[in-house]
């Protein structure tokens, strides 16, 4: 399991920010008309398999889509990021702003109840949750709790026999799952007036996050910066 050594502020606040927006596009996603995970590939490979085993040629396609979309979304975000030193002057920005138009894009087309909304919707996730592990050396995801509630059980078992704890990454576990289910709260809050269109508000907040990550970067000393 990584050791986390430090992580600076900007990092704790993206990571608790994408974190929010992880769970409000999660949310829109169970609530919109299929009901299903954006981000919860686990799921929607038991989904994938459960097709293959009925048979069920329309749902076989549908969850081979959903899944490859987040793969996708996973591959662009390496080539864009490239990197997996946590360090400023990566494409973060650009990774972020690109996440926001596939997001932006899927609004229409989710109120319209057409699938390629939310293959759309798993893209962006899929590049969120690459850029994450890229940025932060394969350690924080911010898309899907299970890691870190594993991680959380661990420790808490480790913390019972009296053994050494990473107490950094158990605070990184407790931050990132209280903004997953705050994101998913304020999603369902925001399902109800806006139905599909609640979408928006992560897609503006990721565009917003990139934009001012290319503001925060010009207060960077040179020295400080890695070439994009």
């Amino acid at each position: 399991m990584p050791v986390l050594r430090r992580l600076p502020r900007w990092a704790w606040f993206g990571a608790f920010v994408l974190a929010v927006i992880a769970g409000l596009v999660n949310a829109v996603g169970y609530l919109s008309f299929r009901h299903e995970s954006i981000g919860n590939m686990t799921g929607n490979a038991s989904l994938l398999g459960i097709a293959l085993g009925d048979a069920n040629t329309n749902e076989l396609w549908h969850w081979s889509l959903a899944i490859l979309a987040f793969i996708l979304g996973a591959m662009l975000s390496g080539l864009i990021v490239q990197q997996s030193t946590l360090r400023l002057g990566r494409r973060y920005g650009v990774a972020l702003l690109l996440e926001s138009a596939l997001l932006f894009a899927a609004v229409p087309l989710l109120d319209a109840a057409s699938d390629t909304g939310l293959y759309l919707a798993s893209g962006a996730v899929g590049l969120q949750n690459g850029m994450v592990s890229a940025y932060s050396g394969m350690v924080i995801r911010t898309t899907h709790l299970t890691g870190f509630f594993t991680d959380l059980g661990i420790y808490i078992g480790h913390l019972l026999r009296g053994l050494p704890v990473d107490r950094l990454r158990l605070r990184v576990c407790v931050m990132v799952a209280a903004g997953f289910v705050l994101g998913s709260a304020a999603g369902a809050l925001l399902f109800r007036v806006m139905q599909e269109h609640s979408l928006l508000v992560p897609a503006a907040l990721t565009g917003i996050c990139g934009l001012g990550y290319g503001l925060y970067r010009q207060y960077v000393p040179a020295a400080e910066r890695v070439d994009d």
